[in-house]
């Protein structure tokens, strides 16, 4: 009957030692889900988003895997270790590539920005010089209100910028872009013909150039002879 007891204390005993060496490892993941937010301050979700999403999709996968052990009887944290040693590293590269990121995303806007305002002014100009006729006259006043519109999308952009939102201000400024370069297009391609047919024109109505008429020499009449003494 002694035995038995003694036998049976020390089950007890080996079952609490099993238990209490399979601990939650609490502090990495503390450290991960810290991680995780600077990632998230850094704005990887706008500029990494498959990225952070990965990380957050490994430590949902990991806070699940932690509940499982939690539940049993004999727990196994060492591999959840492991994947929280590499979600970990895995959020502060996240973090940082989201600064780099959004470094590039700025500098990008700031070069297509000084772009659009110069096709702006460039525009401006070839409007004066624009063919005016009947057709011309409604295309123009069709392009001035695109200009308006591209004006306004600039001015949007230069809020974002300001205000740190980098990748909206890259979406705007690169529509801004598109509609510029388009109407750039547009313009140089319509002078370019009115000029072509201006040239041709002039060709075509040009006088044939005509060759003065040859002039014989004069006739020299042969010295007299001398007169005999």
């Amino acid at each position: 009957m002694k035995n038995k007891v003694l036998m049976g204390l020390a089950a007890i005993a080996m079952v609490a030692f099993l238990s209490s060496c399979g601990k939650v490892p609490q502090a990495k993941v503390d450290a991960t889900n810290a991680a995780i937010a600077a990632a998230q301050t850094a704005e990887a979700a706008v500029y990494v988003p498959a990225e952070f999403t990965a990380v957050q999709d490994s430590m949902n996968a990991i806070n699940a895997a932690i509940e499982v052990q939690k539940s049993k009887l004999f727990k196994k944290f060492g591999p959840i270790e492991v994947k929280l040693d590499a979600t970990l590293a895995a959020a502060n590269k996240v973090a940082s590539d989201a600064a780099a990121k959004k470094d590039e995303v700025k500098k990008e806007v700031e070069t297509t920005m000084t772009a659009v305002k110069a096709t702006v002014v460039e525009n401006e100009a070839l409007m004066k010089k624009a063919p005016r006729g009947k057709e011309g006259a409604a295309v123009l006043e069709a392009m001035k209100t695109d200009m308006a519109a591209i004006n306004a999308t600039i001015a949007e952009a230069q809020a974002a910028y300001d205000k740190g939102t980098y990748m909206d201000a890259l979406n705007k400024i690169k529509a801004a872009s598109e509609k510029a370069n388009g109407i750039n297009t547009e313009l140089k391609d319509a002078i370019a013909k009115v000029h072509g047919k201006t040239a041709t024109k002039a060709v075509a109505t040009k006088p044939a150039a005509t060759k003065p008429a040859a002039t014989k020499p004069a006739a020299t009449k042969p010295a007299a002879a001398p007169k005999k003494k």
